[in-house]
């Protein structure tokens, strides 16, 4: 008889030498969500993300001394203006709350990845993530201009890696354009290539500040019951000069995981979502499930569809507790 997979399996060292799926430190990100504030000791807990904060750039910087002495090794921030409008000018503000973190986080720990969002949701009166005509409708080559505003403040703060979340069409080649012309040629773009309308992001919307005062972003981003769609997307970006490609949320889209990286050899990413987290936290919280060990499963089965790097809000929690 042949007992070849029970007798490698038997052995937990010979179970960790012969894994093809492993979670890796160096490729895990962790989203923070900073809060311009006159208060350096703000920290907020958000309620539908337990264990996640609001955090003032001092607070934010107390707790990276944690996470990176624990090994994390990327970040990406999320900024919350304490002033919007209609145009979500804060947003390239070179004194605005991101830019301002930028400075403070490089300066501290300069060997740390800082990737910031490019978009406006946070930082429009309306929520949506472009300029709006008369009839709430969102005008995609005009917001393409302030998308470049934003990355190019964030490009002469520091940052070591550009977002782009908004998903207006064309937006990756007007940054990679404004950049190039500014002299950022090495600065990368990681594009949400693949973002759809997902339900699951309700608990993020919440903690940004960022739901839409009306309607809802159908418009711009995907439509969950496509596949095809997202091969297009995410080829469309890698032609308009787009480094790495996100796919978001992961849990719900493993086969898009998949297929994208079927169709891209660009480094792809996979982002573990606000929705995702808030079920794995309530059911572990509940005693329904053994927290640690699915999140570890579900991150693990996102890497196993073809995900290089994760971003996850367990992130800091796993280093910390050195579950990774």
């Amino acid at each position: 008889m042949f007992y070849r997979g029970r007798r490698l399996r038997k052995n937990k060292q010979l179970r960790g030498l012969v894994r093809e799926t492993t979670l890796h430190p160096d490729q895990m990100v962790m989203p923070y969500f900073v809060v311009e504030t006159d208060d350096d000791n703000f920290s907020a807990r958000i309620e539908a993300m337990p264990g996640q904060y609001q955090l003032s750039p001092q607070q934010l910087e107390l707790k990276l001394e944690r996470a990176v002495g624990a090994g994390l090794k990327a970040c990406l921030l999320f900024g919350i203006p304490a002033v919007k409008d209609e145009a979500g000018s804060q947003a390239w503000n070179d004194d605005g709350i991101i830019q301002k973190t930028v400075r403070r986080i490089k300066k501290r720990f300069p060997d740390l990845i800082v990737i910031t969002d490019i978009c406006l949701c946070e930082y429009t009166s309306h929520g949506h993530c472009g300029l709006l005509d008369q009839n709430g409708r969102v005008l995609n080559d005009s917001t393409l201009e302030l998308l470049q505003k934003i990355a190019l403040s964030h490009a002469r703060a520091g940052a070591d890696i550009v977002a782009p979340s908004d998903m207006m069409d064309g937006r990756v080649m007007a940054i990679r354009s404004i950049l190039d012309q500014e002299g950022f040629l090495d600065l990368p773009i990681m594009s949400y290539a693949v973002k759809y309308a997902s339900s699951f992001y309700g608990p993020f919307r919440h903690a940004a500040k960022s739901a839409p005062a009306f309607g809802d972003r159908r418009t711009y981003q995907m439509d969950s019951a496509n596949s095809r769609e997202a091969e297009l997307e995410a080829l469309a970006d890698e032609s308009e000069g787009a480094d790495m490609l996100i796919v978001k949320p992961a849990g719900p889209c493993l086969d898009i995981i998949h297929r994208v990286r079927q169709a891209s050899l660009l480094p792809l990413v996979a982002y573990q979502v606000s929705g995702e987290y808030a079920m794995l936290k309530a059911a572990g919280r509940s005693g329904w499930i053994d927290e640690t060990a699915c999140v570890v499963e579900s991150l693990t089965a996102v890497k196993r569809a073809g995900a290089d790097i994760i971003i996850s809000y367990f992130t800091e929690e796993l280093l910390i507790e050195g579950r990774i």
